[in-house]
């Protein structure tokens, strides 16, 4: 089971405070560094000193670690023209040296949209297909040739789909919750399926509902890679879980129901649950950012005892 840290810096983190972490988490052993693509807070919080962009996080990461996957989870479709974030994502993962993976959704967010001037169409899950088909396209067209596509939101022609991601191919995260279109949608793109904050009662279903579409598309279901993002709130003992359960805002017992939360043994025994589900990757959502001892913990009692 691979263990990776998710950050959520819109709640607040400069460049820095990221860069803190993502060194720890190379240091501790987990295996990669991801973090969200948002501009705005969400929910109380100040959001200080305000947001940053997450490609160009990633990449002035590429060049302050050495071993760590790199990537977001995930960019929204809304943000950015599918060519350029093929540049962007090549660009990084050439500063990286390919440890970068493209987590890519629809988007949701509709106030951070408005707060930065950002169109939000109301329908979008047709604009993720069509950059994803770009992405992919661009990426996988050989030097000297050109590619063209023409679809509803976006026409590309003679493309030399350059430059390369030193990777061939990136991988592409698909997430979400939808239970047909998007597991078309990472049955015909995706190296991974992730769904984030489910039910834990959701999950087996949810990667069910993936391996289904695999078959029906003609795809080997195991060669996707399945995991699930959950919160992490672990404590030495119950009066350290509940101190950090209230640094982040969250009731004990709803972050143990809802998360991967209590003591290093309970967490064990969760992320052991989604092993027997299938998943193979977890993402621990970790809401406080200055408390690397928290990472420490996890690293030294959790990860050595998951399957």
């Amino acid at each position: 089971m691979q263990l990776r840290i998710f950050t959520e810096p819109q709640q607040g983190a400069s460049y820095d405070d990221l860069l803190a972490v993502a060194q720890a988490t190379e240091r501790l052993g987990f295996d990669a560094f991801f973090r969200s693509d948002h501009y705005l807070k969400m929910g109380s919080v100040s959001g200080l000193p305000g947001p940053t962009d997450a490609w160009t996080t990633l990449a002035g990461l590429a060049r302050e670690t050495s071993r760590i996957r790199l990537g977001t989870l995930v960019s929204s479709a809304t943000f950015r023209y599918p060519g350029v974030l093929a540049i962007q994502v090549a660009q990084v993962d050439q500063m990286s040296g390919g440890r970068v993976e493209l987590g890519l959704g629809a988007g949701w967010y509709a106030a951070e949209h408005a707060a930065y001037g950002i169109p939000f169409p109301e329908k979008r899950f047709g604009i993720l297909e069509e950059q994803l088909a770009v992405v992919t396209g661009l990426w996988n067209t050989p030097e000297g040739s050109t590619f063209d596509f023409a679809g509803r939101h976006y026409t590309v022609s003679d493309s030399p789909g350059l430059p390369k991601p030193v990777q061939q191919p990136v991988p592409i995260i698909v997430g979400g919750n939808g239970p047909r279109r998007t597991p078309a949608l990472a049955a015909t793109y995706a190296a991974e399926y992730n769904t984030s904050f489910p039910a834990k009662s959701d999950i087996g279903d949810r990667f069910l509902a993936v391996r289904k579409a695999c078959e029906e598309a003609g795809r080997d279901p195991d060669s996707l890679v399945y995991s699930v993002a959950l919160v992490a709130c672990v404590g030495a003992d119950e009066a350290e879980f509940a101190r950090r359960a209230a640094a982040i805002g969250r009731e004990p017992a709803e972050v143990r129901q809802n998360g991967l939360a209590g003591t290093p043994r309970e967490v064990v025994d969760g992320i052991n649950a989604i092993r027997e589900l299938g998943g193979s990757r977890i993402y621990l959502q970790v809401l406080d950012l200055a408390d690397l001892d928290h990472l420490e913990l996890i690293a030294a009692e959790v990860a050595p005892h998951v399957g």
